[in-house]
This record gives C-alpha cells, structure tokens and sequence, in this order.
C-alpha cells in the first residue's frame, strides 16, 4: 500500500523550519567569524550568538508604559495647549512658556515609542561567544572579555519568549538597576551579562562544565 504524501501545509512548514535554522546557522557561523581576531592561541569558540533582534517588550513594561503615557500624554497636552490652543492667541503666553514644554516633549515621546527601538538598535549590534577560557563580549569596536575560571556570578533567567539572561558580574540589587537606565532601555545595562540569547540553558551548562585541559 502506497505511502500518502504529506498535506502541503506539513511541507510548508518543514521548508520554513529547514530554512531557519540554516539562516541561524549561517548567523552563528558569521559572529564567529566576528571573534577570530580576539583569540587566544589556541583558543576555539564553543557558542556563539546575540540577543534576541527586534522590538521586545519584557514584565517591567506593564508598569513603564502607563507611566510614560501619562507623562506623554501630560507633555502633548501643555504643548498643544500653549502653541495652537486656546493661550496660542497673539496675548497668549511667551516663549519661554513655549518652549519650557518641548523637553518634556520630546522626553515622553522618547518613553512611549522611541526607546524600544534605541533597544533594538543596541542589540542589533551586540555580539557573544563562549570559549574554552573565556565569555566574550563585541559591540562594534568594544571588545571585553571574561574569564571562566573567575566568574564573580552565574546566574541564568528565562523569559517568556524562550530566551534567556545570564549574569556574569556582581548583583547590583533591586535597587541599584532601578535607579539607573536598566528598566527604561534593559540592552544598555551591564556588559557583563548574555542578555535574551536562545538556548539559554545549554549556554549555562557550557559555562558550568568548561573542558578540562
């Protein structure tokens, strides 16, 4: 009995599938690359990525979007109100009431809209690689390297999205993070850390096993 050939959505997605992951692996192939001029003699490359492209949104946005609407929307008000409002009449108020405004302005748009795409920017050109010896960081021209055996943290955080975080440097606390631009843009926080790469539990069992020599 002849064998029925496979429903053309199956072989649709087969294709896809077969096509990401050629497209992954011709990217971790690239970023490698990336890394050879960093090497240390006798040192190869075990994994190698970059963060998660595109826009994301994470837990703390559930907080930060409606304060930034507020602040925006708060922002759109006054400077609608003193340029073509009802006080934008020729005994409207001065310049200075006008412009005291934009700031403001420019800073609520900034929160609502345009920081999710300066993340996506900065972890468009984020690039990783673990060795045999080292964690290695490449944003454009700034190189920085860690060495396993000396790692002050290794922690792991998964996401949603089947991402995952991994610190390498010292806890700064709760409080620490909150008080600097880590909530509002998360890929501008330490460089000492693999932020969202894929497969994060089996980045975290390299580090925890390196080879032995």
């Amino acid at each position: 009995m002849a064998g029925r050939a496979a429903p053309p959505h199956a072989a649709l997605a087969c294709c896809h599938g077969l096509r990401r992951l050629c497209s992954q692996a011709m990217d971790s192939s690239d970023i490698a690359r990336s890394f050879q001029p960093y090497l240390l003699p006798g040192e190869r490359i075990r994994w190698s990525g970059r963060p998660k492209q595109g826009l994301v949104f994470g837990p703390r946005d559930t907080l930060l979007v409606p304060f930034s609407l507020m602040w925006g929307g708060f922002a759109i008000f006054w400077n609608a109100m003193v340029w073509f409002g009802p006080f934008a009449g020729p005994r409207g108020p001065d310049i200075f009431f006008r412009l005291w405004g934009l700031p403001f302005l420019v800073i609520g748009l900034y929160l609502i809209v345009g920081r999710f795409f300066h993340d996506a920017w900065l972890r468009k050109g984020r690039r990783y690689a673990v060795t045999d010896q080292r964690v290695l960081f490449l944003q454009g021209a700034k190189f920085t390297a860690l060495d396993i055996d000396r790692l002050p943290r290794l922690e792991m955080t998964e996401h949603r999205d089947g991402t995952g975080t991994i610190d390498l440097g010292i806890d700064r606390g709760l409080f620490a993070q909150a008080n600097g631009f880590d909530w509002w843009l998360p890929a501008a926080g330490r460089g000492d850390r693999l932020f969202r790469i894929p497969d994060p539990r089996g980045v975290y069992r390299l580090l925890r096993s390196p080879p032995r020599s």
